[in-house]
């Protein structure tokens, strides 16, 4: 990423997103047809806002989650954002998760070496599926400080600068934190949605 510029927040209440897309009076994510209908739709508006996007998929409505769903929403979509022909850049957080969402898509991401930022429904930030310790680390560490630079993240967390830089490349590789290249800054999600 040359620039992060300004990032444009999208939100999506998917039980809202659900009803309208599939037809249906119930806040209830099952089934593969209806997580590639959610995603579809996400993925069209994040595509037509052409600009870098924090979208914020929240599932505070959301009664019932499955993991077909799940893989078919939130997986496919990081996946497609981690790709090199991606047509935007985006990042994504999940907030308004309860335990029954949570297992359901640390599982689903967890198979697939995917991760994600999350805000629980107990508002207390944190990373989501396969994540390491080194990577939380320097998550965390991001995530009190907002925005830094290498040096500064690893005196937060007594490391050499070079193992830290590893970790935050692949954090932003993986769309769990922003990245501007010059000069190289490292960005928290959650700070990007309240701009100031």
């Amino acid at each position: 990423m040359s620039d992060l510029g300004p990032v444009v927040p999208l939100r999506f209440d998917l039980s809202d997103l659900v009803r309208k897309s599939v037809a249906t009076l119930y806040s209830h994510l099952v089934t593969r047809p209806t997580g590639q209908a959610l995603r579809l739709g996400i993925e069209s508006q994040i595509t037509e806002l052409g600009a870098v996007c924090l979208t914020v998929l929240d599932f505070s409505e959301v009664v019932v989650l499955d993991y077909s769903c799940a893989e078919e929403t939130i997986a496919k979509l990081i996946q497609r954002f981690q790709r090199e022909d991606r047509p935007t850049e985006a990042f994504f957080i999940v907030r308004g998760i309860d335990d029954r969402h949570r297992e359901t898509i640390e599982a689903v991401l967890g198979r697939q070496g995917l991760a994600i930022a999350a805000e629980p429904a107990d508002g207390r930030a944190t990373v989501i599926g396969q994540v390491s310790e080194r990577e939380m680390a320097a998550w965390q560490a991001l995530e009190e400080l907002g925005r830094a630079q290498v040096p500064a993240i690893a005196a937060k967390l007594g490391a050499a600068d070079a193992d830290v830089e590893e970790v935050l490349e692949e954090l932003a590789r993986r769309r769990v934190v922003a990245r501007m290249a010059t000069p190289r800054t490292y960005f928290a999600l959650r700070p990007l949605l309240t701009p100031g």
